[in-house]
């Protein structure tokens, strides 16, 4: 049978099991995420009814699923809606990985297994599943109940947090050892990538698809959407991060754009299509073998998992002032293991620091955690009911809600909060678009040249690989040393406040300029191999040549601004 046969009766076999037993579930009134796993498990390779799927073909449609999902997700959930709940979903998630990590490791060694097992066992408890949550409050239309864009939030972190720990443990198997650098470089590499990719993405997609609007019919912009998923998923594995990251940044960065709901609204069938391939290829893991030999260990762990998980974010949730409703619904929704659980323990036994025995365990808690979900969200609102009735009014006054608003409302006194804070972000945007700038320069641009032009004098490559980069960092570095709008009104205040601001903010502004001058430096350096006298005489001009376009700069730097926050605000202001 050739390859393309292979593939189309694969497909075959998993869509018309997905039908007959969603149809099924459907008519007895039930989640239809139950019907894909029951499917996958009757199709799957364990049973031997269908030989032609086999785990290969399972990992392959899952990681489609996977990435169709979170695409999805990001469509739906934009970064503006992030940032908005962004310190209580990072509550809400630190909680949960820090205390179903100690949870796992507790229970780890508790069934006798080793140190370092024991370890795996509390990085992939610490994660709840995003496209079984996503599917779930779809199925049963809960996507705008108020508690649902906290759960999104607390997901996306917990995402975040799982690429970390995957780096940390790889680190801690290899060495044996935990390595705070390499830890604290991987913060600063993912958060590096994903401002990159943000500012990026915002300035030039809106730029290009409002060129192309008026040839962008259905299927154009099916074919874009699509594409554009594909090729964040393909720079995201080239910067050493899972494709569900670069679906979901694509997603979130079109979802900022005026053609997000309509690119939402083309590939939503697509979406359920591959997202109904990956819940069938959940159930295709499921090993009866397994879990005959397991069963008490799967039972111990599923118990463990579900009530662990339901504790940690309800607690989080009432620790971020969400109030008692929002944390049961929390709670309730998370409480299962997602695909982070078995990729983290896919990675412990590639790295030969868990037994291969151990991966199907997960994979069957991960399963039944899923079969459960659905029932477990159904269950927020009578318990959510029982405690409001049956807990104190005092009690239950202290668990109200917090409101941010009237917090956010109160004038700020102290104007230099909102300066720094203006300071630092617009700092932290141009360092990385600097950095960017430089590193491409010193990586790419050389190799492009002695590719078109193989004889060229190595000299003379390095000059024009300079200019070019000089070119780029000119505006970019005018943009560091200088303030925004609000930032300069900011200013004006505090130096009518009191004349003394005039010596911190004066300093402020020499410390932007000497950050200046470093990255400056830098990219004379990754130029060229000179002297400290002819790099001193070599910055020199620079700087001079530097102020003598200013004018230029301010304009260039001005326009780029202009134009990304017009991209940023162009839906709100559509509507």
């Amino acid at each position: 049978m050739s390859s393309e046969l292979i593939l189309v009766t694969q497909l075959a076999i998993i869509l018309m099991a997905a039908a007959t037993f969603t149809v099924i579930c459907r008519a007895l009134k039930q989640p239809l995420i139950l019907g894909y796993i029951i499917a996958g498990f009757i199709v799957g390779p364990h049973l031997g009814l269908f030989p032609q799927l086999d785990a290969a073909s399972v990992k392959n449609w899952s990681e489609l699923g996977i990435i169709f999902l979170l695409f999805g997700l990001g469509l739906e959930f934009s970064f503006r809606k992030l940032i908005k709940i962004g310190s209580s979903a990072l509550t809400i998630a630190g909680v949960i990985c820090i205390g179903m990590f100690a949870v796992g490791m507790i229970l780890g060694r508790g069934m006798g297994w080793s140190q370092m097992e024991s370890i795996f066992m509390g990085g992939l408890m610490s994660m709840s599943s995003t496209t079984i949550i996503i599917k779930s409050y779809t199925d049963m239309g809960l996507k705008q109940k108020p508690w649902s864009s906290l759960i999104f939030g607390t997901l996306v972190f917990e995402d975040l947090i799982a690429v970390l720990l995957m780096v940390l443990l790889s680190t801690l198997a290899v060495t044996g050892k935990f390595s705070g650098s390499e830890m604290f470089f991987g913060i600063v590499k993912l958060f590096f990538f994903l401002i990159l990719w943000f500012l990026v993405g915002i300035f030039l997609i809106p730029l290009i698809l409002k060129r192309a609007k008026k040839y962008l019919d259905d299927e154009i912009v099916l074919l874009v959407g699509i594409g554009l998923c594909f090729f964040m998923v393909f720079i995201a594995n080239k910067a050493g991060f899972s494709s569900a990251l670069g679906a979901f940044v694509m997603g979130s960065i079109l979802a900022e754009t005026t053609e997000g709901e309509k690119i939402a609204k083309v590939t939503a069938n697509v979406k359920d299509l591959f997202g109904a391939i990956f819940f069938v290829s959940v159930g295709m893991m499921v090993d009866p073998a397994v879990i005959a030999d397991n069963w008490l260990a799967i039972i111990i762990i599923t118990i463990v998992a579900i009530s662990g998980l339901l504790l940690f974010s309800t607690t989080g949730s009432l620790l971020a002032g969400a109030g008692l409703d929002n944390a049961v619904h929390v709670g309730f929704s998370m409480a299962q293991l997602g695909e982070f659980s078995f990729i983290i323990a896919g990675l412990g036994c590639s790295l030969g620091v868990m037994r291969d025995s151990i991966y199907p365990i997960i994979i069957a808690v991960s399963v039944i955690t899923t079969f459960t979900t659905p029932y477990m969200i159904k269950a927020g609102d009578p318990v959510s009911r029982f405690l409001h009735s049956k807990l104190p009014a005092s009690l239950l006054e202290k668990l109200a809600p917090v409101d941010n608003s009237k917090k956010n409302a109160a004038v700020e006194h102290n104007l230099w909060k909102p300066l720094l804070t203006n300071m630092v972000i617009r700092v932290v945007i141009y360092t990385v678009a600097i950095i960017a700038v430089i590193v491409s320069c010193g990586e790419y641009v050389p190799v492009l040249f002695n590719k078109f032009f193989p004889g060229m004098d190595p000299l003379l490559c390095k000059v024009l690989t300079f200019t070019i980069g000089l070119v780029f960092l000119s505006p970019l570095l005018f943009g560091l040393i200088t303030n925004g709008t609000k930032s300069n009104d900011l200013m004006k205040k505090l130096l009518e406040q009191r004349k003394e601001n005039m010596w911190p903010l004066t300093a402020i502004i020499i410390l932007r300029s000497a950050l200046a001058v470093v990255f400056l430096q830098l990219h004379i350096g990754n130029s060229f191999t000179l002297n400290r006298g002819v790099l001193l005489l070599m910055f020199f001009l620079l700087l001079v040549l530097f102020f003598a376009i200013a004018n230029y700069s301010y304009k260039r730097i001005s326009y780029i601004e202009k134009t990304f926050f017009a991209n940023l605000n162009a839906k709100n202001e559509a509507k």
